[in-house]
């Protein structure tokens, strides 16, 4: 039987939990950011189960449109300077909570998504206490 590891995540500017635990996407709760295209600004909440591109949002996103991410508790911006290598658009960053970083794509319909651990050693070990061997 498959294990999903419904990620946590936080800010990288203030450390707030991007967690809304009153929007759940598959019975987990979602990732909440502030979001921005060129016609309209809005809220999306993303799947945070790894490898789970499912999301919502309250204002039109366009296939292959780029979007802006930001923190709704600080409001700052959560784009990277790198850019996806599959389509080269920039990248949106989160923390995880027990460690580490999860970037994604800003393009929707790019599935391009990486988990990075700062140190590989104490990271999985405390992703492992947190979420299990998934066995």
């Amino acid at each position: 039987m498959k294990k999903y590891i419904s990620l946590a995540v936080k800010c990288p500017h203030c450390g707030e939990s991007l967690m809304d635990l009153n929007h759940l996407i598959h019975g987990y709760p979602s990732v909440k950011v502030n979001i921005e295209t060129k016609r309209a600004r809005g809220v999306i909440w993303l799947c945070s189960i790894y490898d789970c591109f499912d999301h919502e949002n309250n204002i039109e996103l366009r296939e292959d449109e780029e979007v802006q991410f930001y923190c709704p508790h600080c409001n700052q911006s959560l784009m990277l300077d790198t850019r996806c290598n599959l389509c080269k658009a920039q990248m949106v960053g989160f923390n995880i909570k027990v460690g580490g970083k999860v970037d994604i794509c800003s393009r929707k319909g790019c599935k391009n998504h990486y988990v990075v651990f700062e140190n590989l050693a104490d990271e999985i070990n405390k992703f492992y206490q947190e979420y299990g061997t998934g066995e």
